[in-house]
């Protein structure tokens, strides 16, 4: 029997599938549906596609605040029509097996611990820096217990507003995520060449977020991934020590930070590692 692996994001949808929970070998990705009753019809048929037999479990992540029950999200800026509708159910109704339900930066987190960067390590922050900021705490291998999810995207940097202004949220997301950066430079952040200075600006900010992350969490290590961390042009990792060392001065010791390593399939990583502590 398999187990099929899911990552929905806001432009595509990962599908895999796993025999073992130790690897995948058939995958396909496709265009995110804007329906949410597409974009489940879509997911079932592939997965039964790629599946060619019996289901045993599913799991997977979803951008966006999940419910208190993890069946779906209950906000999201991109997946409108998703929200406040069941994502476990939908899909144990098309695939006759037990559905779970993670976000998908905590899942990505997840899965460096397990498969990727943070192997052997006990307690790690993750935060993935793309369209927004997302990001999990993983402890001794397992996303931490929370009450609302984790956001670390949303921590408040610039209270006195002087960078960004009076009419947008002083947020972390809005200082470093692709998005924000699209909107104060008026081009993709693709478009801009390594040596703009903005990219060494982004990486200040970002040490800034990274500082109340080791402060507030104590891990072992960050970890980074995203496409703002691992795309070309990048926010450079030489960038981010520099200045999040500088930022926690002399009495904090930096932890170990470092690139992630399973890219655009992190997510499904952490998947197959979540089925196996559930199953």
């Amino acid at each position: 029997m398999s187990f099929v692996l899911f990552d929905i994001g806001g432009t595509k949808t990962r599908i895999a599938v796993s025999e073992d929970l130790k690897t995948f070998t058939a995958h396909k990705s496709f265009k995110t549906p804007k329906k949410f009753e597409d974009g489940i019809a879509l997911m079932a048929e592939t997965a039964k596609e790629l599946a060619k037999g019996p289901i045993r479990a599913v799991c997977g992540g979803v951008r966006g605040v999940l419910d208190s029950e993890k069946n779906g999200i209950v906000y999201d800026s991109v997946l409108t029509s998703w929200i406040d509708e069941s994502i476990t159910e939908a899909l144990k109704k098309k695939l006759k097996a037990e559905v779970y339900l993670e976000n998908d930066a905590a899942l990505a987190g997840l899965g460096e611990v397990h498969f990727g960067a943070g192997q052997g390590l006990d307690i790690v922050a993750y935060h993935t820096v793309s369209t927004g900021v997302g990001g999990a705490k993983i402890e001794y291998g397992k996303i931490d217990d929370n009450r609302i999810g984790f956001e670390p995207g949303k921590q408040i940097l610039d209270i006195d507003k002087t960078i960004l202004g009076e009419g947008i949220e002083p947020t972390l997301e809005n200082l470093v995520s692709g998005s924000a950066l699209e909107a104060r430079m008026g081009v993709k952040p693709y478009e801009i060449g390594q040596e703009d200075a903005i990219w060494d600006q982004l990486a200040l900010y970002l040490a800034h977020g990274l500082r109340n992350t080791i402060l507030y969490w104590s891990p072992d290590a960050v970890i980074l991934g995203g496409s703002m961390i691992l795309g070309n042009p990048r926010i450079m990792l030489d960038d981010i020590l520099r200045h999040t060392n500088e930022v926690l001065g002399e009495g904090t010791e930096c932890p170990l930070i470092v690139d992630a390593r399973l890219g655009d399939e992190s997510g499904l990583y952490g998947a197959m590692a979540k089925l196996a502590q559930n199953i």
